[in-house]
């Protein structure tokens, strides 16, 4: 029962998906022309959705309204750019991951003494190449 548990937590981490989300420079509507522009931009997309016939299907009305919200900022606040604070973190690190990835799998799939071992071999090898990389920059 135990192990069940153990198997079923460790998947449903693995199930859970990153979505990528846009991020846009908030800051840029401190600055005033950019703030004015913006609100005109919103006002003028919102004034054109009062326009619209109340016959249209609920769907199509939000992504409407999501793209009248959404264009305006694209054009105006453009999108936030995040800052790479790994700068260790190389292709020779995303290969130990994916290796560290698919020994945890095996490990799930066949919980096994040989897949145990695999796991901690793997995983030693990927710690110490992360650790390399961070001390040589």
């Amino acid at each position: 029962m135990l192990v069940e548990v153990r198997v079923i937590l460790a998947l449903s981490k693995l199930a859970k998906q990153k979505f990528a989300v846009e991020r846009f420079n908030l800051r840029k509507l401190d600055e005033l022309n950019v703030r004015k522009q913006y609100q005109i931009k919103i006002s003028n997309r919102f004034a054109d959705l009062e326009n619209l016939s109340d016959s249209e299907d609920i769907n199509s009305t939000w992504e409407n309204i999501k793209g009248n919200i959404k264009e305006p900022q694209l054009k105006s606040l453009c999108l936030y750019e995040l800052k790479q604070h790994n700068l260790w973190f190389e292709e020779e690190c995303l290969r130990f991951l994916d290796q560290r990835k698919q020994a945890k799998m095996q490990w799930l799939q066949n919980p096994n003494q040989n897949s145990v071992d695999n796991l901690h071999n793997v995983s030693r090898e990927a710690s110490r190449h992360f650790r390399n990389n961070r001390r040589n920059i």
